[in-house]
Order: C-alpha cells, then structure tokens, then sequence
C-alpha cells in the first residue's frame, strides 16, 4: 500500500460515468496543466529543507469509523481529532476523508508512480492481517450507497509507523476525480506498507462499481508535469541509496480540509 496526504479546502465530487480520457468534456479543469496523479521522477526531484517531518496528531485513537461504496471507491469518513501539521504546510488541517484505490488481481492499482512504476507488487506470502478488518467491512459494502461500522479501527494499523513518514515528495496538484480541482497540495510518502496478494483479490472481488460492473482499476492515469516541480524532503535525500520496498495495488489517499478557527 502507498500513502499520500493531499489538501484541499473544496472536496465536491460528483458522480462520473465516462472514461477518464473524456472527463474534460464535461469538467474542464480536468484538462488542466496542473493535473494528478503524476509519475514522480526521482531524479529530477528537487530538495526542499523546509519539508520537515509531519506532525499526526489522534492517529494512535481507537474509532468506530463509517465506510461507503459510492460508486466509484470506498471512502472512510474520519473525525475531525484527527489532524496533521508541519511539513511547511501553511496551517493545521483536519482529516476527513479516506480513500482506496486498487488494479485487479496482482495488476498495477496504484495511482501515482515512482519513476514510471506503479508498484502493483512487492508479493507478500503473509497477510497483513491488521488490513483484514478493512477488508470485511468492504465485504459489507459491495453497492453504490452501502454502508458500514469498522469497530475498534485506527490508522496505525494500516499506515507504516508515524515515526516512518517523514520521507517524502511534494507537488502542487489536483483532485483525481471529477471535477479534477486544482490548487492541491498533494504529500506522497516514500515508504510503504503491504498486503498478500490474496488480501487483494478478497478486495476486488467484494465491491461494484455503480454500474453494477466489478469494481476494479478504479484510479485515474498519470497526468502531465507540464512546468511544476516536484521537490523531496530531506529525509528522502538521506535514504535515496536505500532499497524502495512497495506492497501490491492499494493506495490509499488522505484528504484534509483546512481547519477554520
């Protein structure tokens, strides 16, 4: 599984029935110059001192979180003790939403790519069996509109260790769904986190599109840099001669909207 945070102070998005390579004819920012996801070229990444390590704060808290099928993803709403800072982000935000995006089978299902892969497998033979109560409360949602309780859920159990992320890009993005706006900080971390490939497959046979179709490949291609840079902190600078281990094709997106005093 890889993780990204991405900020944004508008979260609207409406329900989508065409390809993405036609999104732009009805939404037009989704044929912007400043489109996600991106694939991240390591080397022309650029180090920025200022990406100091984020700071999580009520990520260790036990919850009872809500999850939908809405047609297109599973969405965890998440409560607003959850929050991040630091990071050079200009503020404190609030986590709202999380966000699953996977392929089919053992194929490619993450969004962003590293240097043009897009780390469908580091194969595991052992589950992640913390992932497991995740994937039954998908069981439990396989329609547009279903809903579920994960009991007892807290994001350490999926994420990497907190104390891990502090290696990472930064870019100047947009939503992954229609209608595709811009102006978003996307943050997307560098180490990983895994699931066995039949965790995956128990995934992708459980939930639908609102189609009624198998909801598998539900994630947008990579778009254009065009003139952006993408910069590293410095932590990945310092672990860029380690080994990249990535997980098979979960991804999982936080979106945070800024916290208004």
């Amino acid at each position: 599984m890889w993780f990204a945070l991405l900020v944004s102070c508008c979260l609207l998005a409406p329900c989508v029935h065409s390809e993405p390579s036609e999104w732009a004819k009805d939404f037009p920012a989704c044929g912007g110059q400043k489109q996600s996801p991106i694939n991240i070229v390591t080397h022309k990444t650029r180090l920025e001192p200022c990406l100091t390590p984020i700071v999580f704060e009520g990520y260790t808290q036990t919850l009872n979180v809500t999850v939908q099928n809405t047609g297109n993803t599973a969405v965890f709403e998440l409560p607003p003790s959850l929050r991040i800072r630091g990071g050079d982000l200009p503020d404190t935000y609030n986590a709202v939403q999380l966000h699953l995006h996977w392929g089919m089978d053992d194929e490619p299902g993450s969004e962003h790519t590293l240097d043009g892969e897009q780390y469908a497998m580091e194969l595991s033979t052992e589950e992640n069996q913390k992932f497991n109560q995740v994937i039954q409360a998908l069981g439990r949602i396989p329609y547009n509109g279903n809903t579920s309780i994960v009991p007892e859920f807290r994001l350490t159990d999926i994420l990497p260790s907190l104390e891990k992320l502090s290696s990472y890009y930064r870019y100047s993005g947009s939503l992954t769904t229609p209608g595709c706006n811009e102006g978003i900080i996307w943050t997307v971390f560098k180490k990983s986190s895994f699931i066995s490939q039949q965790q995956l497959m128990n995934v992708t046979k459980q939930m639908r599109f609102e189609t009624g179709k198998p909801m598998i490949k539900n994630f947008r291609p990579v778009q254009k840099l065009n003139e952006r840079t993408v910069y590293k902190s410095t932590a990945v600078f310092l672990m860029s001669s380690g080994p990249v281990f990535l997980c098979l094709c979960l991804f999982c997106m936080f979106v945070l909207t800024e916290n208004i005093f």
